[in-house]
């Protein structure tokens, strides 16, 4: 998720289960191959496992893309074509290539040739006046004739005109059967599922028809959901016990990064709604948001505020 994924992001959900992977913000091909590829590529080595998620359709570029990316030290190579903003959609990449399977399928066919990491495909139901249905069979086919072996599938149509990127997520009505019986024709194909999964309970559930659950904005909105995700891995406890040890562990990285120079400001973030639904949660993210600004707030300012937080 742009500009919220981000590498301190990443950071920080490692420290709920070290199964969960990671992705990264959707990063396009081109910023790759002509800019400050540490600044999009960088990450740190506790993120393990750690995907890059990459937008495109020119087969060249996303190769060269996804082999800097491997090289980098990625684990996974995902192409997202369930992105329906209008800037990603200017540029030919993202949802509207659901209309273009032998595009996806080329695209998907240079990166496996190109790298031994796997390469997977985050797509939609469908777009638009698609049948879903039908257009989502023939698209997976296509894309797996190519090679792609994991599909990652929102499932909700996008609607390219009309509506917006934060409407794309919730107004559209959800299919999870569809995605289910996509599951089913394809047993050798890991499909997993993402979109309106709010609690690891749903996630769980899901687990019985698919291979995998992505969830994006629920831990955003509410980290602590992940306390539990332990359980879904078969696992009787959790890395750490309270808001407070999490906060704790969190610091430490952030005192390493501000001793390179990064901006408090540029870490805060994904502490922002970890005390959801607990006393004092508004004096937290207020105390955080105020505070962080000044050039030389420091990690005293957090462990001041936790002070004052219940456990």
């Amino acid at each position: 998720m742009l500009d919220i994924t981000d590498r301190h992001c990443r950071v920080f959900f490692r420290l709920f289960s070290p199964h969960i992977r990671l992705y990264s913000e959707m990063i396009h091909c081109g910023a790759i191959l002509f800019g400050d590829r540490e600044r999009f590529l960088g990450f740190n080595e506790c993120e393990h496992p750690v995907a890059i998620q990459l937008g495109g359709s020119d087969p060249v570029q996303l190769a060269q893309a996804a082999k800097i990316a491997e090289d980098y030290g990625y684990d996974e190579v995902n192409l997202n074509v369930g992105c329906p903003s209008d800037r990603v959609q200017a540029g030919r990449f993202g949802a509207c290539l659901m209309a273009e399977p032998p595009l996806v399928a080329e695209c998907v066919s240079a990166m496996i040739e190109a790298v031994a990491i796997p390469v997977t495909v985050k797509n939609r139901i469908g777009i638009d006046d698609q049948d879903a249905r039908s257009s989502l069979q023939a698209f997976v086919s296509c894309v797996a004739q190519a090679g792609c072996r994991e599909f990652i599938v929102h499932a909700r149509k996008a609607w390219l005109k009309g509506l917006s990127p934060k409407d794309n997520r919730s107004i559209p009505p959800l299919d999870y059967e569809l995605v289910y019986a996509l599951a089913a024709r394809h047993p050798d194909l890991d499909i997993c599922i993402n979109g309106g999964i709010n609690t690891l309970d749903e996630a769980q559930a899901h687990l019985q028809h698919v291979k995998g659950v992505m969830m994006g904005r629920a831990p955003i909105d509410n980290p602590w959901l992940l306390s539990k995700v332990h359980r879904l891995y078969g696992e009787n406890s959790a890395p750490f016990q309270s808001r407070s040890e999490i906060v704790l562990a969190y610091c430490d990285y952030i005192e390493q990064q501000l001793r390179e120079g990064v901006w408090l400001k540029h870490m805060v973030a994904p502490l922002m709604g970890l005390y959801k639904g607990q006393p004092n949660a508004k004096f937290w993210r207020r105390s955080l948001a105020e505070r962080c600004r000044a050039p030389d707030a420091g990690i005293e300012l957090i462990t001041g505020v936790l002070a004052e937080m219940p456990d």
